[in-house]
């Protein structure tokens, strides 16, 4: 009997060339939703960073080495995602065989988790949901909203529905290390 595969939807635009040069709001989550990555503390909502998140921000800042027209514009390593705002610059799309946002996001996400799973002795786990959101961003007001938004979003963690969630559920919301 053949099985029978469900047709997962793509959150990418049809028809978009996301190796195309402008700037890219990335939001990146953790498998389950696991808080690994920081800790906000409650003083100042300051996200204080996890070994784990450590590895994140390290591989963050390789992205501009690894792809020379790649600029990390903008992050945040909030508990259990991370937000980016990338911008690639003039030159990348116009040279065969340059990447694109998917397999620029597939890069940094195999050496976070090949890093992280060697911490904690889990090879082949999942550190991150499959996939990850993007927003393509179109004019200057939206790029001010959206890094605005990045610097604050440690200040909306205790509202995050997640996080208030799992508050009344009186779940851990600390990442074990």
């Amino acid at each position: 009997m053949e099985k029978i595969r469900s047709k997962r939807k793509s959150p990418r635009l049809k028809d978009y060339n996301y190796g195309k040069n402008g700037a890219y709001f990335i939001t990146v989550c953790t498998q389950n939703r696991e808080n690994i990555f920081s800790v906000i503390a409650e003083e100042n909502a300051e996200a204080v960073l996890t070994e784990y998140g450590m590895i994140v921000e390290k591989w963050i800042l390789e992205l501009p080495e690894k792809y020379t027209s790649v600029f990390v514009d903008n992050y945040v390593i909030m508990p259990n995602h991370v937000h980016l705002l990338l911008t690639i610059a003039d030159g990348l799309i116009e040279e065969k065989g340059k990447p694109s946002i998917a397999s620029i996001m597939g890069w940094w996400k195999y050496q976070c988790s090949k890093e992280i799973n060697e911490k904690r002795s889990s090879q082949g786990q999942s550190v991150f949901q499959r996939s990850f959101f993007d927003h393509i961003i179109r004019n200057q007001y939206d790029y001010d909203e959206i890094y605005n938004y990045i610097e604050e979003n440690p200040l909306r963690w205790k509202w995050d529905r997640l996080y208030s969630d799992m508050k009344k559920a009186g779940a851990e919301t600390t990442p074990l290390q």
